[in-house]
């Protein structure tokens, strides 16, 4: 377990990662790792002097087993809201079958426990804030149709990537199928990694295909996903 930056608590669980983001009236998780690791969570949550009751939101960024693995467990321990993109949300909520996968999906689903169907309380349909102050929402497609990424006003700007993006050598990022994000223009095939292009730039980094990044001129300085590629280094002025 590590703090990102103030308040940002990445919790690793197994090959992936949670995060429980301390907030003003409480405590929201962004994603919930592999199956049957709830107290896991539980125990990241109260070694931050946090009580697992605290959390009101749980934060998706989609439907993958790896992700959504605690959320029925962990909703009923904390009663939190759902928050999902509308088009992942009835995958999660059972409400409609997972979609076919390829060779690699098949085979985790194949040995890893099937996710606990859950609620969506919060059906993302736009890029923009969400209810949770602080945060905004993207929908970043690709990895799966409705993947969303969320991007916290906090510490220059923190990226929960989820599986849009992977973490390279010298703080790069790469689109999860190997473009770079930094590069990477109009392809949908790079799963949108564009919406989360210039990362390198963090005070001018601005999305190429996302208007509502764009107008907002978002600043990041740090990205999170499934596998760590936290604390991009500020590029040099």
């Amino acid at each position: 377990m590590r703090e990102v930056v103030d308040g940002v608590i990445e919790i690793p669980i197994g090959y992936v990662n949670a995060f429980a983001v301390v907030v003003d009236d409480g405590v929201v998780l962004v994603d919930t790792g592999l199956p049957r690791r709830a107290d896991k969570i539980e125990r990241a949550i109260q070694d931050a002097q946090r009580r697992i009751g605290e959390v009101h939101t749980i934060l998706l960024t989609h439907w993958h087993p790896d992700h959504v693995g605690n959320v029925a467990e962990l909703r009923r321990r904390t009663a939190a809201r759902i928050v999902a993109h509308a088009i992942d949300a009835p995958v999660i909520s059972g409400t409609k079958p997972h979609p076919r996968q390829g060779a690699l999906m098949r085979v985790v689903a194949a040995i890893m426990p099937a996710p606990e169907p859950v609620p969506v309380d919060e059906r993302l349909t736009a890029d923009g804030p969400i209810s949770v102050p602080g945060f905004t929402a993207f929908h970043t497609p690709g990895h799966t149709q409705g993947h969303a990424s969320f991007l916290l006003d906090r510490g220059g700007g923190v990226l929960f990537a989820g599986d849009v993006a992977s973490g390279g050598r010298n703080g790069r990022i790469h689109g999860r199928r190997g473009w770079s994000v930094r590069t990477a223009r109009s392809s949908q095939r790079a799963s949108h990694a564009s919406q989360i292009s210039g990362l390198r730039r963090p005070r001018s980094a601005t999305a190429e295909q996302s208007p509502t990044m764009q107008r907002s001129g978002s600043a990041i300085s740090h990205a999170v996903s499934y596998c760590s590629i936290a604390g991009l280094r500020r590029a040099p002025a």
